[in-house]
């Protein structure tokens, strides 16, 4: 793995693509930030997140069936690889350990 690392929005995506399964594709994720992470990102920044993450080894790819409410068009759907799943987490890890060194802010104290 090396000096591999998730930004917080490649993280999240991460997530996402772990959460909606086989309805892991752009749209769904843009939506999903949304709703879970309220977060708004253009339909760009999720195509470009996943095809870093893509680049990475960290999720791999497939093309749906085109259907004609998308016009033909097929669906890119997102699946988690195991370095993905790795990567996710020691990114997961190394955030619990850091909240243990500050018991004044661990979720019992707030």
């Amino acid at each position: 793995m090396g000096k591999e690392y998730l930004g917080e929005l490649e993280e999240l995506i991460l997530l996402l693509i772990v959460m909606l399964k086989e309805e892991a594709y752009g749209l769904a994720i843009r939506k999903a930030l949304k709703e879970y992470a309220n977060r708004t990102v253009t339909i760009g920044a999720v195509h470009g997140t996943v095809n870093r993450l893509e680049s990475k080894g960290f999720i791999e790819s497939t093309l749906g069936g085109a259907t004609e409410e998308r016009g033909g068009r097929r669906k890119r759907i997102f699946t988690i690889t195991a370095l993905g799943k790795k990567v996710l987490q020691k990114s997961r890890d190394v955030k619990v350990n850091l909240w243990q060194q500050i018991p004044e802010l661990s979720i019992k104290g707030l």
